[in-house]
């Protein structure tokens, strides 16, 4: 298994109110395989990918990476799983609005270490890959939505994870631009044995492109 989650549960303190995200779930997803995750809002799918991200704990139950618990991890590996062993992607694209699409790219590789003419080559690889290889210069306001979304996943792709992680990818694209934005996911799949597990409302997208879904329910897999 690449990564799964054991028994897992995640409750919020809401005021005096106990809230249940997630009750006592356990999914397992193996390497270069594409994982749609629906239900109504509510039903838990994003907190699982937060947690999946490492961008939130459980509050009981355990989450593997590899095998490997996360439990025991400190700040600083936490800090380097997140931006070497798993990449996300939003509905809202996250882009830094001052930058070019390459800058954007250029800096999610500096954070992870890759210096000088380095990092330009595997900035510029990267947006050829997603097919932005001539809108390097352009600030998000200059792309369409279906653009912005192709710089992000080259952002998250930059420092080579091995688990794609997508919330509502194609929230804010319309239909056309969705289809070619999964079938760009689908190919990475294939070709570069990327693992992807995406949160979807969209029922006709997950059936077309995913390998299998898993349909959550009041915090629970249905």
């Amino acid at each position: 298994m690449l990564i799964e989650t054991r028994a897992v549960t995640r409750v919020y303190q809401m005021g005096s109110t106990e809230v249940k995200a997630l009750d006592d779930v356990s999914i397992s997803v193996v390497e270069s395989e594409f994982v749609a995750i629906q239900g109504t809002s509510g039903s838990g799918k994003s907190t699982l990918l937060n947690l999946l991200g490492g961008l939130d704990s459980p509050t009981s139950g355990d989450i593997l990476f590899d095998s490997k618990s996360l439990a025991p991890l400190t700040k600083k590996e936490m800090a380097r799983y997140r931006r070497h062993s798993v990449g996300m992607i939003f509905q809202n694209f996250n882009l830094i609005p001052t930058m070019t699409a390459g800058e954007n790219v250029r800096l999610a590789l500096a954070f992870g270490g890759l210096r000088g003419s380095a990092r330009r080559e595997r900035a510029d690889a990267l947006l050829e890959r997603v097919g932005l290889a001539d809108r390097a210069e352009h600030r998000p306001a200059e792309l369409s939505g279906g653009e912005q979304q192709r710089v992000a996943i080259a952002r998250a792709l930059a420092n080579k994870p091995r688990v794609l992680l997508a919330d509502e990818p194609t929230g804010n694209l319309d239909s056309t631009r969705s289809h070619e934005l999964l079938a760009l996911l689908r190919e990475m799949v294939e070709r570069d044995h990327l693992t992807v597990l995406m949160v979807t409302h969209d029922r006709e997208l997950a059936q077309s492109f995913s390998d299998r879904i898993i349909v959550m329910k009041d915090g629970r897999v249905a």
